[in-house]
C-alpha cells in the first residue's frame, strides 16, 4: 500500500498543471463586447460608458451607468456593479460603487480597477419599477 503513496503528488500536480492550463485559455471566440444591451430579462436597456478610454490596467477611475425601459425611457432604479475574470477565478480588486449621477442622470460609479490585462465580466444589477434584472457584459483589456 505504502509503495503507491508517490502517486497521490503526482495526480495533484497532474491535475493542478492542468487546472492552471485552463484558465490561462483563450476566451470563447463568439463573446459580445458591446456595452449597450437589454437586461437578462429584458426589462431594462443598460449602458456603461468607462470614464477612461482606452480603459486602462491598474488604475483607478469611474464607469457611467445608465438605465432605460426597454421603450428607452430613463428609469429610476438602483444598481450594483461587480464584476471578475471567468478564467482566473477572482472577482474585481476592488468594491465599486455608486458614488452619485450626472446631469443626465446616469449613475457614475466609483472605485473601478482592473488589475490585468485579459477577459473581464462586469455585472450590473439593477432594481427598478419593473422588478430586479441583470445585464451582463465583456471586456477584453
Amino acid at each position: 500500500m505504502f509503495q503507491k503513496l508517490w502517486l497521490i503528488p503526482a495526480v495533484l500536480l497532474v491535475a493542478g498543471g492542468i487546472a492552471f492550463a485552463a484558465t490561462r485559455s483563450t476566451p470563447p471566440a463568439d463573446l459580445d463586447y458591446s456595452l449597450s444591451h437589454l437586461s437578462k430579462d429584458g426589462h431594462y436597456q443598460v449602458t456603461l460608458v468607462p470614464g477612461i478610454d482606452p480603459v486602462p490596467v491598474g488604475k483607478m477611475h469611474a464607469w457611467l451607468v445608465d438605465v432605460t425601459d426597454a421603450a428607452g425611457q430613463p428609469v429610476d432604479a438602483d444598481i450594483v456593479i461587480d464584476g471578475g475574470m471567468p478564467q482566473h477565478g477572482h472577482g474585481l480588486p476592488t468594491v465599486p460603487a455608486v458614488t452619485g449621477k450626472d446631469h443626465h442622470g446616469r449613475h457614475i460609479v466609483g472605485g473601478m480597477r482592473f488589475n490585468m490585462p485579459g477577459w473581464w465580466v462586469l455585472k450590473v444589477e439593477i432594481s427598478g419599477t419593473a422588478g430586479v434584472d441583470t445585464a451582463t457584459f465583456n471586456l477584453a483589456l
